[in-house]
């Protein structure tokens, strides 16, 4: 482990820290739009974080949630940090125990470091561009399934859907046919890192930002799957969507995420 991932794990955790302490004691919850919520909390894991992450990097880039883009020349590549303090803001607010950190280094708009932190289970989630995948330090591989029809995928929806380019509603039911079941447990972060833990078979979803997917499509990268858009392409972090995988079952997802409305035409 090198000793940047090493350091970025120790901040998440006492990111994670603030919100385990802060869990089931909001009392004061801020609309950023119609449903999105933001707390105290997310803001002073953020603070945390961003005070750690530049007194350590203080020439790094840094995009983060709340309080945006910082740091930096203000040209394009080098390196950013891509912070979400609070994935899954929503869950927390309402006292729903699945949310996370993610940070995410990211190099020319590539991530190589990235963790995601569930501090409600303890679990460090935690990859390096070619050094693989772990749980709690111990490496994790992406699911072996090969059939959709025995899938297990997840998916969200967009918080702004009035506005949004792709709802969603028309991909989650063309593929809620061909699979075995699909979850949305509100936390872009984890839905990653569960692919990447083999937990999950794959995740795709629209309307992204580019903290909420970075490290947990590094993640699953590194533990052997596949990240792109939901159209195919590379730049997943310069992009609105995502699409993350076991890797075997990747070009059957996009086939169906490619076709306008998400349906087969």
């Amino acid at each position: 482990m090198s000793e940047t991932l090493a350091l970025v794990q120790e901040i998440a955790r006492r990111a994670g820290a603030v919100l385990r302490d802060g869990f089931g004691r909001v009392t004061h919850v801020e609309h950023k739009g119609a449903t999105d919520l933001v707390t105290d909390y997310d803001r002073r894991s953020e603070d945390l974080i961003l005070a750690a992450l530049r007194a350590r990097f203080p020439d790094h880039a840094v995009l983060a949630e709340e309080s945006g883009a910082s740091g930096g020349d203000g040209t394009p590549g080098g390196y950013r940090w891509l912070v979400d303090p609070l994935d899954g803001t929503t869950n927390f607010a309402h006292g729903l125990p699945t949310f996370a950190v993610s940070i995410a280094l990211t190099l020319d708009n590539r991530p190589i470091v990235g963790v995601v932190y569930d501090p409600m289970r303890d679990e460090m989630f935690a990859a390096e561009a070619g050094r693989g995948a772990t749980l709690n330090g111990d490496p994790i591989r992406v699911s072996a399934e090969t059939s959709l029809q025995e899938a297990l995928l997840a998916t969200g929806f967009t918080y702004d859907l009035r506005n949004a380019r792709r709802d969603n509603f028309k991909e989650f039911e063309e593929i809620h046919f061909q699979v075995q079941g699909i979850r949305r447990a509100g936390a872009a972060a984890l839905d990653g890192a569960w692919v990447g833990a083999g937990r999950l078979d794959g995740y795709w979803e629209f309307g992204m930002k580019p903290w909420d997917i970075a490290a947990g499509a590094l993640i699953v990268e590194e533990a052997g799957g596949r990240a792109s858009t939901a159209e195919g392409g590379a730049d997943f972090v310069g992009s609105d969507s995502i699409l993350v995988s076991n890797g075997h079952l990747h070009e059957r997802m996009l086939a169906i995420l490619r076709q306008p409305g998400g349906g087969p035409g």
